[in-house]
């Protein structure tokens, strides 16, 4: 076994900070931090929540990191016995728990605890580093923890947590000021950020969403078939825009195109998207699979004449960063129809070289007439998805992403006797 008191000052040992691990939905969580286990990092991963999905990605089983529960107590007692242990375990905790104090007087008590603890257990494990995906609970945990602990910390910013109506400028700004460095993962999230937030854009970095492209491996896509097989996957939620595809499907049939719909995903608007697929008389050439891994969604995406990514902004505010799926799909060969939400004209483009066909949000009719336009024999299948492939060997390889974060890491300080001494072997 690995004696883990000994510690390197060069070493890095990085905490992900997450909310929920492990969730069926970020799987480009997991191709992060395999590609950064393959540059030889330690990664340790810090979950807020239990995960409640019902089933879980293959891929989940390659990754070394171990997995740390951060507790929330619930008792006076309990609350106090985490700052006592805070107490015991990381040096100049009290100092730097009255400096932190006022401050955290202010905020949700089961908040303040979790860092506290996150805190402890990072100094406890070594953790030189920590880095938060979402600017929300999981960087508000992490800010806690690097304040009281002096461990650096840095923070993934996507979506939701920086334009869903529930955002807390004030909040948001504090959280990004006290960072390392952030992480964004698309051009139209970083002009956000170095407009909202001017004193801090230089240490605001675009790094895509990578991913494993031996797992996505290129085939030219097959003549459309008699019949247009599109394909859709996401969880069913309103800023997928599934509603959208499924009137549009209705027009492009009663325009005349034979197609059928696969919808892979599960969410709270099921219901309401079988009751819209029976209202517009197309519930015989759609079908709702539920979630699916993601082999599974690779071995319908190969069965797909187009994948259709409607997305639209939610009435919360809240809308897609930019779909995993929509990049696997481009690596694989799959012609692709998206929208013009955030990111995602960065990656569908109608310009030469085109690489897919990108829509105005919403449009339905629009959405009819493009199912309609790859349903045609002569339209160039093989040349925009070649170009789309190109595009994402070009910019989306989870192990050049993995390579960037890397070099954004502070040098690490040196780990006291004091706290090397408490380690966890």
């Amino acid at each position: 076994m690995n004696d883990r008191s000994q510690v390197q000052e060069t070493e890095h040992r990085v905490g992900y900070v997450l909310k929920v691990y492990p969730r069926f939905s970020e799987t480009f969580i997991v191709t992060e931090i395999l590609a950064r286990e393959a540059l030889g990092e330690h990664i340790e991963i810090f979950a807020l929540r239990h995960s409640t999905d019902p089933r879980f990605h293959p891929e989940l089983a390659r990754v070394q990191a171990p997995l740390h529960y951060v507790p929330r107590p619930f008792k006076a007692s309990e609350a106090w016995e985490v700052m006592a242990r805070a107490q015991r375990v990381i040096p100049d905790f009290g100092r730097r728990l009255a400096a932190a104090l006022p401050e955290l007087a202010e905020t949700d008590a089961s908040e303040v605890h979790q860092g506290v603890e996150l805190a402890t257990m990072a100094v406890e494990r070594g953790i030189t580093h920590l880095h938060a995906h979402f600017a929300s609970l999981p960087a508000h945990a992490a800010e806690i923890a690097s304040r009281l602990s002096g461990v650096p910390f840095s923070v993934t910013t996507h979506a939701k947590d920086l334009f869903h109506e529930s955002v807390q400028h004030d909040r948001l700004a504090r959280t990004l000021r006290r960072a390392e460095h952030t992480v964004t993962i698309s051009r139209y999230n970083e002009a956000f950020l170095d407009s909202a937030f001017p004193h801090d854009s230089d240490r605001v970095h675009l790094i895509y969403n990578g991913l494993e492209l031996d797992r996505f491996p290129y085939q030219d896509p097959a003549p459309a078939g008699g019949t247009l097989h599109v394909v859709g996957v996401g969880r069913l939620v309103e800023k997928k825009g599934f509603h959208v595809l499924i009137e549009a499907v209705a027009r492009a049939r009663a325009s005349g195109v034979r197609l059928r719909l696969t919808i892979a995903g599960g969410g709270e608007r099921e219901t309401a998207l079988r009751e819209l697929a029976a209202a517009e008389s197309v519930t015989d050439v759609v079908e709702f699979l539920g979630p699916r891994t993601q082999r599974e969604v690779a071995t319908l995406l190969r069965s797909a004449d187009v994948f259709a990514a409607p997305c639209v902004i939610g009435a919360d505010g809240n809308a897609d960063g930019l779909p995993t799926v929509l990049l696997e799909a481009m690596a694989m060969g799959v012609p692709v129809i998206a929208t013009d939400v955030t990111g995602i004209p960065e990656v569908v483009r109608n310009e030469h070289p085109r690489t897919g066909i990108l829509l105005r949000a919403g449009d339905a009719e629009a959405l009819a007439g493009a199912l309609a336009t790859v349903a045609e024999p002569a339209w160039e299948r093989v040349a925009v998805a070649r170009a789309a492939r190109d595009l994402v060997e070009r910019t989306f390889d989870s192990a050049v992403q993995a390579a960037a974060l890397q070099a954004l890491l502070p040098p690490p300080a040196a780990v006291p006797a004091t706290i090397a001494s408490e380690r966890v072997s």
